[in-house]
């Protein structure tokens, strides 16, 4: 890798390539408009914005899109898989296996239950936890295994469950929305269970929100006990019931995670046209692929059946690159184009080296990630001059 910074040319101070009018272009915004701006008027003028029926909507939807039998709504994916490990008891003494490269959130959520997160390295072509590293992180404290659908693409759940037979899989889809439904399988069909994210950087959003699936309904009667404090009854069954009047039983310490109907109603429309964006993100993923074919320092995300897209992450090869990572953010930046590392590496983050005790070389995979990930601009209001645009930039920063 060249480690002496290239000189500053005209085309990388903060000017488009020769012969381009410069552009702006944001990592990701969300796809919303009039249709979600309307569906707000029905709880607002109702006054019931807490949870009630539109969440029940969009839960009923998420549910059919994604092929499973029960889907809860919550406040965010963190707050997802916080639940689904306290409706499994995980608890102090316990270990969860989590990807060594991922974002925080995954390896938080163990540390909050008093568990243990043991960290598996990742496999650097598709981002995700490597089924082949997965046996050596299993114990006889291990209660279960959590792999992340990075960026969209789902993990290799069979070899998993070969390498870690017997555990409970409970996938971080935050990224999934629509994984698989061109594919496999649907993202919320894979392992006992998984919880979605709907941050305005993925696919779909609500502003914030999460949601867990699952086929199993007796976790799903626990899951939706727990996020409403642990109430037998929701708050829309008690009053519009018979007796109103009285508090329910409450049989287990729970928690308020609640989704609010405001945001139900607008996940309700985003649901709808969930399908329509994955596809569109699907063939702007192929138009890159054509695009930038011939870089040959910049190694492409896989083209794969029911990747769900939310992220077109790069990795910037470092023996063949023109620059470090870090040095072409900056460049592309000036040119008005917006990029970001994929993730961080959990065990370089400071409050996970300094508390474990980790080695930047512990997790080479992750490490690497850590690195030289580089997600560009991809969202459905791109335009076709954006993207060729952004394409135009990465060839220019690459002749720098």
């Amino acid at each position: 890798m060249k480690t002496d910074r290239a000189p500053e040319t005209p085309e990388t101070q903060g000017n488009a390539p020769r012969g381009r009018e410069r552009r702006e272009v944001p990592i990701a915004l969300p796809s919303l408009g009039e249709e979600e701006w309307q569906a707000l008027r029905g709880p607002v003028l109702s006054g019931w914005v807490t949870q009630g029926p539109r969440v029940a909507e969009f839960e009923r939807a998420f549910a059919a899109l994604h092929g499973v039998e029960h889907a809860i709504a919550t406040t965010s994916c963190t707050t997802a898989l916080a639940v689904l490990l306290a409706a499994l008891g995980v608890g102090p003494g316990d270990e969860v296996v989590v990807p060594a490269f991922t974002w925080v959130a995954t390896a938080n959520v163990v540390l909050h239950t008093g568990a243990t997160p043991v960290l598996c390295d990742v496999d650097p072509a598709t981002f995700n936890i490597d089924p082949d590293r997965l046996a050596a992180c299993v114990g006889p404290r291990t209660r279960a295994v959590m792999p992340v659908h990075l960026f969209g693409l789902a993990a290799d759940m069979d070899a998993l469950g070969r390498a870690a037979p017997g555990l409970p899989l409970l996938c971080d889809a935050a990224c999934a929305a629509g994984t698989g439904l061109g594919g496999p399988a649907p993202a919320g069909t894979l392992g006992l269970a998984a919880a979605f994210s709907f941050h305005p950087r993925k696919v779909i959003t609500t502003g914030e929100g999460g949601m867990v699936t699952t086929n199993d309904a007796a976790l799903a009667a626990r899951v939706r006990m727990l996020v409403n404090h642990g109430a037998g009854v929701s708050e829309e069954q008690r009053h519009l019931g018979p007796r109103p009047y009285l508090l329910p039983a409450f049989t287990a310490p729970g928690f308020n995670y609640r989704m609010t109907d405001l945001q139900g109603a607008v996940g309700a429309v985003q649901a709808a046209r969930l399908p329509g964006l994955v596809a569109g993100r699907e063939a702007m993923a192929r138009a890159y692929h054509a695009a930038l074919a011939d870089l040959d320092w910049l190694a492409l995300p896989p083209l794969v059946p029911g990747h769900g897209w939310q992220s077109f992450v790069c990795r910037v090869l470092e023996d063949r690159a023109p620059a470090p990572r870090d040095v072409l953010m900056e460049r592309l930046q000036a040119m008005g184009v917006a990029t970001r590392p994929g993730t961080h590496a959990v065990h370089v983050l400071d409050c996970y080296r300094e508390r474990f005790g980790f080695a930047p070389g512990d997790f080479p995979g992750a490490l690497e990630c850590h690195r030289t990930s580089m997600a560009i601009p991809l969202h459905n209001r791109m335009s076709a001059e954006d993207q060729d645009y952004v394409a135009a930039c990465l060839h220019a920063v690459g002749e720098a």
